[in-house]
């Protein structure tokens, strides 16, 4: 039935599909999402069911569908001979090769710069990060797993905002500036490697040490989730 939760998933790609002619034009807004409704040929109950935020929602499953694709890529590439800074590299590429209208992107990034909706763009950048390194298959326990997202989402976001003034022949520029600031992480990894390997340093260094391995990821511990996400409603007890 189309009100099963598969069910409105489906009209609710429908939906993107229809509404990516438009957004060019109108952006992530009600007259895309109702252009979209007429066109697709969708019941507009139906539609409201499956989107109840309109094109906030179309916008938020373009960039899931995105991270689908890039995840899609990664697994069918062979990585084995690669340095782990290009994987990363190939993944972020990846998701922008995944972005089938940059328009599109740019209107995106226009509807998540908005108050009401900036926690939600961010979120969904966190979740690029974490696709990406869940799939190069990162097992960090610690505060580790963390540091690597919010670099790793620094780093997206500001090679998707270069993207999207970059009129080089391939991309080029943007190949560039991706690999200066992974370049950049690098650097800061290898000085807190040396941090920690100085002898005079070393001392100062095992409370901090300490408390960032106390620290776990929301996967080990699920009563800590990350901001944004919701608990899970107990039932009730009788």
């Amino acid at each position: 039935m189309t009100d099963t939760p598969q069910g409105l998933d489906a009209i609710k790609q429908e939906l993107l599909d229809a509404a990516l002619i438009h957004v060019p034009f109108d952006g992530w807004s009600e007259a895309a999402f109702c252009a979209a409704i007429a066109d697709s040929g969708a019941d507009a109950a139906m539609a409201r069911a499956a989107c109840p935020r309109g094109a906030v929602d179309l916008a938020v499953a373009y960039h899931l569908r995105g991270d689908d694709e890039m995840v899609r890529r990664l697994t069918e590439t062979d990585l084995s001979a690669m340095r782990f800074r290009d994987r990363v590299a190939l993944a972020v590429r990846y998701r922008l090769d995944a972005a089938e209208d940059k328009e599109a992107v740019r209107r995106g990034a226009t509807l998540f710069a908005l108050p009401p909706y900036a926690a939600e763009g961010s979120r969904l950048v966190w979740g690029t990060a974490d696709r990406i390194w869940t799939a190069l298959g990162d097992s960090s326990d610690d505060v580790n797993w963390y540091t690597k997202r919010a670099s790793l989402a620094a780093v997206y976001g500001a090679t998707v905002l270069y993207w999207l003034g970059d009129e080089s022949p391939g991309h080029a520029e943007t190949d560039a500036f991706l690999d200066r600031r992974i370049g950049d992480v690098m650097q800061v990894e290898k000085v807190k490697a040396q941090v920690n390997k100085a002898w005079v340093l070393k001392p100062l260094m095992l409370g901090p040490n300490w408390l960032a391995r106390q620290i776990r990821p929301p996967h080990l511990r699920p009563e800590r989730r990350l901001p944004g996400s919701v608990r899970p409603c107990l039932q009730d007890r009788t």
